[in-house]
């Protein structure tokens, strides 16, 4: 690429930036579509995903254009390496995606025993019956952080008390629970 082709290429790119010019854009697109589909077949792509990620890296150059810097690199340079690193990425995501049959969090989990049931069952009456003691808003915020998942900064937030005051009531809960579970049980 010669540089007269490089300033019209970096030329196209600032129209697509500046004003969202689709000459411009269908230019680029059928100069460096095939160029970056040869280039991910010859990384040993398959066909269908080259295709897709040739589309993706299109769709960076129409919504990022003004990211490119003309003095950095050459604007082939720039979406080369956007699609070498989208090509990474789907590299990686690829081999997050195979399951190993023998990991234990996909194996089904065994039968529970019936006398473990009813101990669960009597050990969730009690825990009831504890938690309906603690005054409501000690409750409220419990629930909201076992049950409902929230963090502490969550329940700060939605309940406008300050995040000091919120794990030091959570604590408090947890310790009248305790008390009240440890003398039920002797």
């Amino acid at each position: 690429m010669d540089a007269e082709e490089r300033q019209r290429f970096a030329a196209l790119a600032k129209a697509v930036a500046d004003r969202r010019d689709q000459r411009a854009f269908s230019e680029l697109f059928d100069y460096f579509a095939p160029r970056l589909k040869s280039w991910l077949l010859r990384q040993r792509m398959p066909a269908g995903e080259a295709e897709e990620l040739v589309q993706e890296v299109m769709v960076v150059l129409w919504h990022k254009a003004s990211l490119y810097d003309p003095s950095r690199s050459s604007l082939s340079t720039w979406i080369f390496r956007i699609a070498r690193n989208r090509r990474i990425d789907a590299q990686r995501r690829l081999r997050t995606r195979v399951l190993d049959d023998t990991d234990p969090a996909l194996q089904p989990t065994a039968e529970i025993a019936a006398d473990a049931v009813m101990e669960n069952e009597g050990r969730d009456i009690k825990v009831r019956a504890a938690l309906a003691e603690l005054p409501q808003e000690q409750q409220a915020l419990l629930r909201a952080a076992f049950f409902l998942g929230q963090s502490h900064s969550e329940i700060a937030a939605a309940t406008g008390l300050p995040l000091g005051t919120v794990k030091s009531r959570i604590r408090l809960a947890f310790g009248k629970l305790r008390k009240s579970l440890q003398s039920e049980n002797e």
